[in-house]
């Protein structure tokens, strides 16, 4: 009976004791935690993970240097880059080792070797050269060189290569795994003066230390900087998007309004004139009455409509304009307001006037007008020239402008805060199924050739100017 006793008494779980609760909820032990964690993912997990450094997406600065024919290759700087640190570190081994060629090879290995493997396997890298630092110090120390006369922990070959090691794989990782090279490389270098350093005469643990803390904080900085650059070149091409689509909306609003005052002032006129027929006609039938009423009653209705579907979209201080909207018989108006403002500016009509529908020329009058605007902002001094062509089915309009300053209104960009007069007049022509086209010329300048599909508000067609 005892015997059971003791058996269940040893299958029990022991509860854990409040002290190592708290031990395992404190804040300290959650950060060490995940310190740990973030060792373990960054030179553990996949240390040996085959990672290749590609070569750069563009020549940079230093193919501005280089002759033409050699520009191509300046992708691969970073490679050579790397190169040229291998070759300094066999230049330390020449120079520090005897004329034995067995001790030369066997640390040249353990010094370019981990230098060349940044290029494939950076984290590997690094523990190939951590482990390579006690053995070329034992290779120098059993050949007798000066490898093992003064300089410890670090031979002058280890000394540049490891740190060459550490620069080139904090490049090519993130400020957090440079931290726990150094913090590893410290430990390593600490244990090493504590167990060997009286056998030596110079230490170079603390130079060392200091000078890789020194590299690792500038390609860190360095890294820091580029993801912030990354991260708001991002954001300004987010809202550059963002403002291209409130340009956008403001310019469709600004549209509505328009075409509200134009569409509203025909359905005001077939009301009142719908209104007013039956009483031209003497003794009218009833049928007809009730047909000019219904009339009536549908134009008000579609005009109540309209205008409530415009409260949407209309600016609280929004008033509509006590005069009609411009057409293109107010483009001489527009034209020596701009002559007075400085442009020299020219008209030419061809084809047949006639009146088109209110809608385009609405349109065509707001495409010269922002063109000209455009011309005066982004292209001072230069002259314009406007083009109206009155073809079969539609309206033609040409809006060029010379050279001035280097620059013209195509420049524009969301940056300069100018607004998007292209994309309005792009929305205007999209708006009526039309066509735009714009470019440079050849004389520097720049042109906007728009058509406008549209048909006569006139049988026929006359002059009716």
């Amino acid at each position: 009976m005892l015997y059971v006793t003791e058996t269940t008494h040893t299958q029990k779980n022991p509860r854990p004791r409040r002290g190592d609760e708290a031990l395992f909820s404190s804040p300290e032990f959650r950060v060490a935690m995940d310190a740990l964690a973030g060792l373990r993912a960054d030179l553990f997990h996949d240390a040996f993970a085959y990672r290749p450094l590609p070569p750069r997406g563009r020549p940079g600065r230093i193919a501005r240097v280089l002759p033409e024919r050699l520009r191509p290759y300046a992708v691969w700087a970073p490679h050579a880059l790397v190169g040229a640190a291998g070759l300094l570190a066999l230049l330390v081994t020449f120079e520090g080792s005897r004329d034995d060629l067995v001790e030369v090879l066997a640390i040249s290995v353990f010094s370019l070797g981990p230098i060349l493997l940044t290029l494939v396997r950076p984290v590997g890298a690094f523990w190939f050269s951590l482990v390579s630092i006690p053995v070329v110090a034992m290779i120098g120390q059993n050949w007798g060189g000066d490898y093992g006369s003064g300089d410890y922990p670090w031979a002058p070959a280890s000394f540049v290569a490891h740190l060459v090691v550490l620069t080139v794989v904090a490049a090519r990782t993130r400020p957090r795994t440079a931290a726990w090279m150094w913090a590893l490389t410290a430990v390593y270098a600490m244990g090493a003066e504590s167990l060997f350093g009286n056998r030596y005469f110079n230490s170079n643990a603390v130079p060392f230390l200091f000078v890789a803390a020194l590299a690792l904080l500038m390609v860190s900085m360095l890294l820091v900087r580029r993801a912030a650059e990354q991260e708001v070149t991002a954001q300004l091409t987010v809202t550059a998007h963002e403002r291209s689509k409130r340009t956008l909306l403001e310019e469709r609003t600004t549209i509505a309004r328009e075409l509200h005052d134009v569409v509203a002032h025909h359905m005001s006129v077939v009301a009142i004139q719908a209104e007013a027929a039956p009483y031209r006609v003497e003794n009218p039938p009833e049928e007809l009455t009730k047909a000019f009423a219904t009339i009536r009653e549908n134009a008000v209705a579609a005009l109540t409509e309209l205008r409530r579907v415009l409260g949407v979209v209309r600016a609280e201080d929004y008033e509509a304009p006590d005069a009609p909207q411009p057409t293109l018989a107010d483009l001489d108006g527009l034209l020596a307001n701009v002559r007075e403002a400085g442009l020299s500016v020219d008209k030419v009509v061809t084809g047949a006037v006639r009146e088109l529908p209110q809608g385009v020329e609405l349109s065509a009058y707001r495409i010269v007008q922002e063109a000209l605007s455009n011309t005066l902002r982004h292209a001072p001094g230069a002259g314009a020239r406007v083009e109206i062509g009155y073809v079969l089915g539609g309206l033609g309009l040409r809006v060029v402008n010379g050279r001035a300053a280097e620059v013209s209104f195509v420049k524009q960009t969301p940056t300069e805060g100018a607004g998007h007069g292209l994309t309005g007049m792009r929305e205007r022509v999209s708006m009526l199924g039309g066509e735009m086209t714009t470019g440079p010329t050849a004389d520097g300048g720049y042109e906007v050739t728009v058509f406008l599909p549209a048909a006569s508000t006139v049988e026929d067609g006359g002059d009716g100017a």
